[in-house]
């Protein structure tokens, strides 16, 4: 019975794969035909390549199924095949995404990367992907040139630097909006998830003609998805093994002329980790949620108008690990505790449709609550933005002109913000004006020239122009010269709020200039086209030279806080160079190096020089990604490496001055089901951790009469010889050591 069963299958299963049909198809663009390009069946593993003819032939299964055909430098094509189709001609529309991805962050109007006078970088959301992070700040690790930066090895506060300059002179926009800034900055950055991101465009170098105060070491923009792009579902959630969980939700939906989007991110990691065992958290826990929601209207007379809002709040701490809320701003237990409310408001609406006219407006409200151990710092802070801009041409002119206005009320519970004991808010008012013009003097060579004024209402008359030169002798190469100058006026009570303690009166000496920079880049771009691939490649030289800068003096008198410009100049000076390789067999690799030297001269007449901080001479990036053709699978190799570092050490430190090299490695592993996708990865994969990050951790308070301090406060001369306090400024790499990650996307069209 058993042997007839067997013949019976075995006869029906030979009858089947002789009654098996073939697909056979031919792969064409603008009638040319597509060599290599991938042919999948949509929830499969079967699949083939197209000839050098554009020709492919496939084991087709009975009924219905869709195809999926893909090709670099083409979009991906999904068609439906019905039961009795033997043959296809399938045509794919071009995207040479790299080249041809529009841009507005240099020029502030709608130009293709290609043609853009300013060297901008593109990222699209797929880049960051390859190393899935809970906000921006973490995700900008991988872009060459740009080093997110811990400063602080309890609290997590961090900054952005580009080419080697500190956060405060990287200008954060969204949407073209100056939302990031200032108090912001420090905790901010960390509350913008990567769900609502379209893009994000990066220009190096001084961008204040356009933008103003701040764009001074470089601008990052963070285009917000368009409303009607966003599909009806998207679910995008992750956890690790030491205890992290981050959640992002998008929708998107249409009401008649309107489209609106919304997302939630949620963020929350509440694991007390000490992997180096001094009794402090490894990480700040943290509890974050951010609400986004943007909509579009669209009129008949074509002028439309975009409307979003984003709310954070975030609870974060680190300390020790007895720490509760309990002990927030006592002396019993050391801790570090955060509390964050941040609203927004962005949008634009278009005046006129012939001339394109648009005004611009944000607004911004910013709060922090926390406690610095026993020290207490509440700050408020609202930034109000407008703009009104215009765009005409004129033959080969092509002219932008803005009428941009700013506000800032900052009020903290410092000594900064009080006059006599009464409380004095910092109020900045800065409108200013600008104009561009782009003329294309031949269609090889053209050249941008702009100029701004600003009226500061303490800094007095600001003028920043720029001038920008582009060549393209053919297609594949071209050359850009950029020089400009960048400032930044500066609100002088938050970068120092942890010494802004006591009964010290505030003293502003001679007629602070603002913080400026004077930038020049040359840029050479090259595109090369393979038989199965391409390869972009890009290369930078920069020079910065920067002036003015404001200190504020905490050691000349004991009662007094002294502002004034630095009586020298700063350098910034390197190179970087980027690569963007794709091939037909699913291999891509993105990877980029930077050398730079920067550092101060703090007295022009002594021509001391004194490094930058945190500002490695040598560091690169790289992407590495490979999609296997028939099983769809996907592995991504990422991560940077980091050469020495200055480090803020104290007088007699024992710690290293200098940074050991080290490199951050991350990989994954990711499969699409049709709508879901799961990943799974190991995040620094090496298990790298920097040591002895904080100083004293056994007596954080420093008290007096304790192990390190006799009971007048003095060093104690067999326990503390070189006079350490508590310190958390020694950082050039987070703490935590290796990780696994796993996730899943979801997607509803």
């Amino acid at each position: 019975m058993k042997t007839r069963h067997l013949l019976l299958f075995l006869l029906i299963s030979l009858t089947g794969f002789g009654q098996s049909e073939q697909l056979k198809g031919v792969v064409t663009s603008k009638g040319e035909p597509v060599p290599f390009a991938n042919v999948l069946i949509e929830g499969t593993t079967t699949g083939t390549s197209t000839t050098e003819n554009g020709n492919f032939v496939l084991e087709r299964p009975a009924g219905k199924f869709t195809l999926v055909i893909s090709g670099i430098g083409y979009k991906t094509l999904r068609k439906e095949i019905t039961a009795t189709t033997t043959s296809v001609q399938l045509e794919l529309t071009e995207d040479v995404a790299e080249l041809e991805a529009v841009v507005v962050t240099g020029t502030m109007k709608e130009v293709t990367k290609m043609n853009s006078p300013i060297p901008v970088e593109v990222f699209a959301p797929s880049f960051f992907l390859k190393n899935p992070t809970p906000n921006i700040f973490e995700a900008l690790s991988l872009v060459n040139g740009v080093q997110p930066q811990i400063n602080c090895n309890v609290c997590n506060t961090g900054d952005i630097h580009i080419n080697g300059l500190e956060g405060p002179y990287t200008m954060i926009l969204i949407d073209g909006m100056p939302i990031v800034s200032s108090l912001a900055t420090v905790y901010g950055l960390s509350g913008i998830p990567n769900s609502l991101v379209k893009r994000m465009e990066i220009v190096k170098g001084p961008a204040s003609t356009l933008y103003g105060s701040e764009a001074v070491g470089g601008v990052i923009n963070i285009i917000t998805k368009e409303p009607g792009s966003v599909p009806k579902f998207k679910v995008d959630a992750f956890g690790t093994s030491v205890g992290e969980y981050n959640l992002d939700v998008a929708s998107g939906l249409k009401v008649k002329k309107a489209s609106t989007l919304f997302g939630v991110n949620y963020f929350n990691y509440n694991q007390k980790r000490d992997i180096n065992n001094d009794n402090f958290t490894d990480v700040t826990l943290q509890n974050r949620i951010s609400l986004f929601n943007k909509w579009s209207f669209y009129r008949p007379s074509g002028k439309n108008f975009s409307l979003a809002g984003r709310y954070v709040n975030e609870n974060r701490w680190g300390g020790e690990l007895q720490w509760t809320d309990q002990h927030r701003g006592s002396d019993q237990i050391y801790g570090e505790s955060i509390y964050t409310n941040r609203a927004e408001l962005i949008g634009n609406y278009q005046l006129n449709t012939q001339t394109p006219a648009y005004i611009d407006y944000s607004y911004n409200y910013h709060l922090q609550d926390s406690y610095y151990g026993v020290v207490k710092y509440y700050a408020k802070q609202h930034v109000a933005f407008t703009q009104l801009r215009v765009n005409k041409n004129f033959g080969r002119h092509d002219l932008l002109a803005g009428i941009p206005m700013r506000f800032i009320h900052y009020d903290d519970n410092t000594v900064g913000t009080a006059n006599a004991g009464v409380n004095q808010p910092d109020v900045t008012f800065l409108p200013g004006i600008f104009v561009q013009d782009e003329i294309e003097v031949t269609s090889r060579f053209t050249t941008l020239a702009g100029l701004r004024y600003d009226r500061h209402n303490v800094h007095g008359n600001i003028f920043t122009p720029r001038l920008s030169l582009k060549f393209s002798p053919n297609a594949s190469n071209t050359f850009r010269l950029t020089g400009g100058s960048g400032y930044r006026v500066v609100n002088l009570f938050t970068e120092d709020h942890a010494a802004l303690t006591g009964s010290r009166e505030v003293e502003i000496r001679n007629d602070l200039k603002p913080e400026q920079s004077w930038n020049i880049n040359l840029n050479y771009a090259r595109n090369i086209i393979l038989n199965e691939g391409f390869v972009n490649f890009d290369a930078s030289l920069f020079y910065t030279y920067f002036t003015n800068k404001i200190v504020g003096d905490f050691l000349t008198d004991p009662d007094k806080i002294i502002y004034d410009n630095l009586n020298g100049y700063a350098i910034s000076r390197g190179l970087t160079v980027n690569t963007d390789m794709a091939f037909a067999n699913g291999l891509k690799v993105i990877s980029g190096v930077t050398w730079m030297d920067v550092y101060q001269i703090q007295n022009e007449v002594s021509e001391l020089k004194v490094p930058q901080l945190q500002a490695p001479k040598f560091s690169g990036t790289f992407t590495v990604s490979y999609t296997t053709p028939k099983l769809g699978i996907t592995y991504d190799l990422t991560g940077r490496v980091y050469g020495p570092m200055h480090l803020p050490v104290v007088e007699n430190d024992f710690r290293a001055a200098m940074s050991p090299w080290f490199g951050l490695l991350n990989v994954q592993v990711s499969k699409a089901f049709n709508n879901v996708e799961v990943y799974a990865g190991i995040k620094n994969l090496l298990n790298f951790i920097p040591k002895n990050p904080l100083l004293h951790p056994d007596d954080p308070f420093d008290r007096a009469g304790g192990k390190y301090f006799d009971a007048n406060g003095a060093p104690r001369p067999d326990t503390n010889p070189n006079g350490y306090t508590f310190d958390t400024t020694y950082n050039y790499a987070q703490l935590q050591g290796a990780k696994m990650q796993v996730g899943i996307r979801w997607t509803i069209d």
